[in-house]
């Protein structure tokens, strides 16, 4: 498994803009596909964005589409979540995970590693 430390949560006002980033350590993330999840209070832990390993395909909730952009630069091992337009909705601790299979997945089952989480807070 691979080590996954996210970092750049905070609070923002609505509007605004946050980037998360994950940053891999244990070994390198080459050959994973990547994750981020989001879970609020009171509600289950879901799907926002997600990238292969191979093509660097995209996938993003309908929730965050054309606001949210993940990427990955492989060179400093960490991946990405850029975040735009945020909304009080937004609210959640968000995960960074890992799956040791080049594709992207938009289920949390099949990733294997995950990280501790960071807060991101979104004001009205």
């Amino acid at each position: 498994q691979v080590q996954l430390v996210e970092s750049g949560g905070g609070l923002v006002q609505a509007g605004g803009s946050l980037r998360l980033s994950c940053a891999a350590s244990g070994r390198t993330f080459a050959g994973y596909g990547m994750g981020w999840f989001r879970q609020a209070p009171g509600k289950e832990r879901g799907f926002v964005a997600a990238i292969s390993w191979d093509y660097g395909f995209a996938y993003y909730a309908d929730s965050v589409k054309g606001r949210f952009t993940i990427s990955r630069d492989s060179a400093k091992n960490t991946v990405y979540l850029q975040m735009t337009s945020l909304k009080p909705e937004d609210t959640a601790v968000y995960y960074c995970a890992a799956r040791s299979a080049v594709g992207a997945a938009s289920e949390a089952r099949y990733y294997d590693s995950w990280g501790q989480g960071t807060q991101v807070t979104v004001s009205s």
